[in-house]
C-alpha cells in the first residue's frame, strides 16, 4: 500500500459505521508520514474510530470537540464544548494540558504529544495536509495495545478564541 492508498484507505474506515478493527487501522499507521509538532500547530477538530476500546464514546459525552496547539510548550488536549457551546480547555479532565515532543513510537520518531498531569501520549501521522490520525498510549497499556484511535482535521478558527480553565 503507498501512501495515497493509506489515505483513501483511512477515509474509508473513518466514514465506516460501527466497529473497525484495530489490526486495519494499524496498518494505515504504518503506511502514512511521520510529522514535526511545528508542522502541527494551530486548532484541530476530532473524531474517534469505534474499535470497541474502553474509552470510545467517553469523550463525546465530555463534549470533545478537538485539540489546540498553540505552541509546542502551549497543547490543549481537550477542547470541550460547555452547555452554551462555548469551547474550551477541559484542565479538569484532562489534569492540566500538555506540550508536543518527538517521541519514538513503534521505531518512528513522531509528533506526540505529552499530557501534563496524566501518563498519556497523543502519537500523530499526516494523512494529509489538514488531517492527522492519531494514537493515544498510556503507562500500563501493553506494546501491542489496545490502543485508542482518533483524527483530527484542522479548522479555521482563529487561535486563542477558547476560554481556558473553565470546568466542564
Amino acid at each position: 500500500m503507498n501512501p495515497l492508498e493509506a489515505r483513501t484507505r483511512f477515509q474509508a474506515l473513518r466514514e465506516t459505521k460501527g466497529l473497525v478493527e484495530a489490526a486495519e487501522l494499524d496498518f494505515v499507521w504504518t503506511q502514512l508520514d511521520t510529522v514535526r509538532p511545528e508542522e502541527i500547530l494551530g486548532e484541530w477538530k476530532g473524531g474517534e474510530f469505534d474499535t470497541g476500546h474502553p474509552l470510545n464514546g467517553e469523550l463525546a459525552k465530555a463534549g470533545w470537540y478537538g485539540k489546540t496547539f498553540a505552541s509546542v510548550h502551549d497543547a490543549k488536549p481537550l477542547i470541550c464544548r460547555n452547555g452554551e457551546g462555548e469551547l474550551y480547555s477541559n484542565l479538569e479532565l484532562g489534569k492540566g494540558e500538555a506540550s508536543l515532543w518527538t517521541v519514538e513510537f513503534r521505531g518512528e520518531s513522531t509528533a506526540t504529544m505529552v499530557y501534563d498531569g496524566r501518563p498519556v501520549l497523543d502519537h500523530f501521522k499526516r494523512v494529509d495536509d489538514t488531517t492527522l490520525m492519531g494514537i493515544m498510549n498510556a503507562k500500563g497499556v501493553p506494546a501491542d495495545g489496545p490502543f485508542y484511535y482518533f483524527f483530527l482535521e484542522r479548522t479555521g478558527a482563529v487561535l486563542g478564541e477558547q476560554r481556558s480553565g473553565e470546568g466542564a
